[in-house]
């Protein structure tokens, strides 16, 4: 009942709108040090206390840009591992090459149960979507999962309407953009 008093007094003077269940919401920035932060347990109760809740969001947003820039290096390396894959194409039937620049094969024999086959080797397509593989597909949808329970977690700090909250999102995303950013811009160019 304490902290509710309290908190109801760090707000006085705001703009609130009543919610259905008679708790009330702030619908305009505030600055008071004691605002709940996911939890009515994780309430700072002194200044440190606020100071290490900006921080860790501050960390939280910089984990977010860290997460986006990991998926954009795994998409190329899956892209690289693509661009890798050789298919063999056997005598008698029509050359993939044949039909497109031939710069990216070569020819060999393969050998098989004693059988010689004059063949030839090509690059595989990487112009359309690459097949389901579960190596790559399922860290990319598990990273973008944890991506978005982030995202939304910074969302809530930021709909708190604390200043403070609100500027360590945003530092924490200028932060990870200046630290990360530029691993991000070399894969997207490939």
């Amino acid at each position: 009942m304490v902290a509710h008093t309290e908190m109801t007094e760090a707000m006085a003077g705001m703009d609130m709108s009543s919610a259905s269940d008679g708790m009330t919401m702030a619908t305009t920035f505030f600055t008071a040090t004691n605002t709940p932060l996911y939890s009515n347990s994780w309430t700072p109760s002194s200044a440190g206390a606020y100071a290490g809740t900006c921080i860790f969001l501050i960390i939280l947003a910089i984990t977010l840009r860290a997460l986006f820039t990991l998926k954009a290096l795994l998409e190329l390396k899956a892209m690289e591992s693509a661009l890798k894959r050789r298919y063999i194409v056997v005598a008698d039937q029509q050359f993939v090459a044949e039909k497109n620049d031939d710069s990216g094969s070569m020819t060999g024999i393969l050998t098989t149960n004693g059988l010689q086959e004059n063949v030839r080797i090509v690059s595989a397509p990487v112009k359309h979507t690459q097949p389901w593989r579960f190596s790559t597909d399922l860290p990319r949808a598990a990273l973008m999962t944890v991506a978005a329970a982030v995202g939304y977690l910074l969302m809530l700090a930021v709909m708190t309407y604390n200043v403070g909250y609100f500027l360590s999102v945003l530092a924490g995303g200028f932060i990870g953009e200046l630290a990360l950013g530029r691993f991000q811009q070399g894969a997207m160019s490939m």
